[in-house]
């Protein structure tokens, strides 16, 4: 059942919490990925309007955000949680760990693949931005603060805050 194998991934990944029973009732990134889980399979059968109704009702409930078109892979971990946002053409595979106020965003305002890719087993720290039609591939980290504007190889650690002034960036 993935919503077990979810609930076992955060009590796994996160020491804090002392049961299963705690991630089902009372985790906000457990509960987030729920009405992901929803909203997708509305999204998936073309009923824009619902998938967003249930995403927003999430975003309200749970203050992260995820775009019912994005892909998400097995055993994702949003822990803390508050303040991430997953775009719409994001693809996030399978055990993957994210803390609180990431963004999976865009660069640019077309309709096309615009929000990064992420590898099996890649970890996120707090606040990191991953922007545009990026990948991250399997088994990366990212650290906290870091602003990721370009591909990131296998088992590679990131961080910082690319101090290079690139004004084609946003065109």
């Amino acid at each position: 059942m993935k919503w077990l194998d979810t609930a076992k991934a955060y009590k796994e990944k996160d020491p804090s919490i002392k049961s299963l029973l705690e991630v089902i009732l009372l985790n906000q990134g457990y509960h987030a990925l729920g009405y992901y889980r929803v909203a997708h399979f509305f999204y998936s059968i073309h009923l824009y309007f619902i998938a967003k109704l249930i995403s927003q009702l999430g975003r309200f409930f749970t203050l992260i955000e995820i775009h019912p078109g994005a892909q998400i892979g097995r055993r994702l971990v949003i822990d803390h949680g508050a303040g991430v946002v997953i775009g719409e053409t994001a693809i996030i595979k399978d055990d993957v760990l994210i803390y609180h106020g990431v963004t999976l965003g865009g660069l640019k305002n077309t309709k096309d693949v615009r929000h990064p890719t992420i590898g099996n087993r890649v970890l996120i720290g707090a606040h990191a931005s991953v922007l545009g039609n990026i990948e991250v591939k399997d088994d990366a980290k990212i650290g906290a603060h870091a602003l990721v504007l370009k591909d990131v190889g296998k088992g590679q650690v990131i961080y910082g805050i690319p101090s290079n002034n690139n004004k084609e960036l946003f065109k």
